[in-house]
């Protein structure tokens, strides 16, 4: 059991939401008409990596129109497409979520949300303090270059496909099929559960 994440005056999650997405939150709110889930995974291998993705999880939740329903148990993960021992070990954890906001917006406050924590985009498979990448939503399946979904490489990596499976065994990758087959179908190496970790849901 982890101490809980107390929000400090230099909270960096403490990011204020772009008009565009308060404004289309606000209609969507009025009636709080159809909201679709989504799943989100996130991963960090610089810094406190727990206090990071619990900070993640409580910016989302801080989202006008997006509510966490569940958290999965923490991971830890060896980097991918790099030399083993040249970065950091990953944690990793999926959230599942309900929002009003459509795909564009959540990508906008995804990135806000990598970018109050100093991601930084300047190496492919590069260390990174956080990453927050949008797995599904709804049944969404598109191949817009902006927001391919859902994730193009969901269903080859064991650090989504296991936390998210541990949360919601039932869970299906729109386009793909069941979590559980998709997980059977890979390697679990380099993928560990951290059992002596937890992350909470925002109160």
């Amino acid at each position: 059991m982890t101490a809980p994440f107390i929000k400090g005056p230099t909270d960096p999650t403490v990011q204020p939401v772009p008009a565009s997405v308060v404004e289309k939150v606000d209609a969507a709110d009025t009636t709080l008409s159809n909201p679709k889930r989504a799943v989100v995974a996130l991963g960090s291998n610089l810094g406190n990596r727990l206090e990071t993705l619990q900070g993640a999880i409580d910016a989302l939740e801080d989202t006008p129109g997006v509510r966490i329903k569940g958290v999965s148990p923490v991971y830890e993960t060896e980097p991918w497409g790099v030399d083993p021992g040249s970065q950091p070990a990953y944690f990793n954890a999926v959230v599942v979520l309900k929002t009003t906001l459509p795909p564009s917006s959540l990508l906008e406050r995804a990135h806000a949300v990598e970018e109050a924590f100093h991601r930084v985009r300047d190496e492919h498979w590069g260390p990174r303090t956080l990453d927050v990448d949008i797995v599904s939503y709804a049944d969404v399946v598109s191949d817009d270059p902006q927001l391919t979904l859902p994730h193009p490489r969901a269903h080859e990596r064991a650090f989504v496909l296991a936390p998210w499976h541990d949360l919601d065994p039932e869970a299906q990758l729109p386009g793909r099929g069941p979590v559980a087959g998709l997980l059977d179908a890979v390697t679990r190496d380099g993928v560990a559960p951290r059992t002596d970790l937890e992350l909470r849901l925002p109160e």
